[in-house]
Parts: structure tokens; C-alpha cells; sequence
């Protein structure tokens, strides 16, 4: 009895898959990267001290730019509204740590005044950024 010739059958490399698990690895080491990037607030020209220390922790950063503008990370903020926007953004009874990103241009009544409403919220801290010289 005679069988009909197998025909030989081409090997082939499929990279669809090999595709598929490398955009799924990129995925993860772009997005881990996203949160262990710390959150600075907008780019401001930071004020310079001798006496600056890193700070390890930062919870919310307030940044006022040389316009005078306020920004909650990187939310535009009104002067008026500033405690509840950061109460909003706090678990309750959360003590927390507020930033205080202002340019060195940024008039200094403006920097006072929202250090001012901050102190309203009980159990807060607050800290200054600087620039070591």
C-alpha cells in the first residue's frame, strides 16, 4: 500500500505574541515610573537658603508663580477656596504635609496670605521650598 507524500510544512515564527508581552512589560515599567516620580508642582524659580533641607516626604505641593496664581498639584486654585480645596483632598483626620512651591518673584503678601488660610486646617504642616545656593 502505497501513502501519499506528506508535504513538508515551512516552519514558521509567529511574533504577534513575543509583540504582545513586550507592549504589556513596557505598560508596566511606564507606569511604575509614573508613581515613583514625586509630584513638584509647576516649575517655578525657587528662592535660595544656606539652611535648606530635603524634605522626605510631601503629601500636596501649593505652588504660587510669579503671576501670583495659586496651584494645587497643578490644579488651578482660587485664594478663597484654597483650605476647603485641600480638606477636600485629605482623608479626615489626615495630618499631612503642604509644600509651599513660590517663585521668587511671586509677591510676598500673596505667599503669606495662603500660608494664612493653610493654617485654618487642623493638623496640617507646612514647608517652604527652597533651592540650596
Amino acid at each position: 500500500m502505497r501513502l501519499p507524500p506528506e508535504e513538508d510544512s515551512r516552519a514558521q515564527i509567529n511574533i504577534v505574541p513575543m509583540i504582545d508581552v513586550v507592549f504589556a512589560v513596557l505598560t508596566f515599567f511606564i507606569l511604575a515610573s509614573l508613581t515613583l516620580t514625586p509630584n513638584q508642582g509647576l516649575p517655578v524659580t525657587l528662592p535660595e537658603a544656606a539652611t535648606a533641607k530635603a524634605q522626605s516626604e510631601a503629601t500636596l505641593t501649593l505652588t504660587i508663580t510669579a503671576d501670583n496664581e495659586l496651584f494645587l498639584d497643578r490644579d488651578p486654585v482660587e485664594l478663597s477656596t484654597l483650605a476647603a480645596d485641600v480638606k477636600s483632598r485629605l482623608a479626615p483626620g489626615q495630618t499631612a504635609l503642604v509644600t509651599i512651591n513660590a517663585d521668587a518673584a511671586a509677591e510676598h503678601g500673596w505667599v503669606v496670605t495662603a500660608m494664612d488660610e493653610l493654617r485654618l486646617i487642623e493638623g496640617l504642616r507646612l514647608g517652604i521650598a527652597t533651592q540650596a545656593p
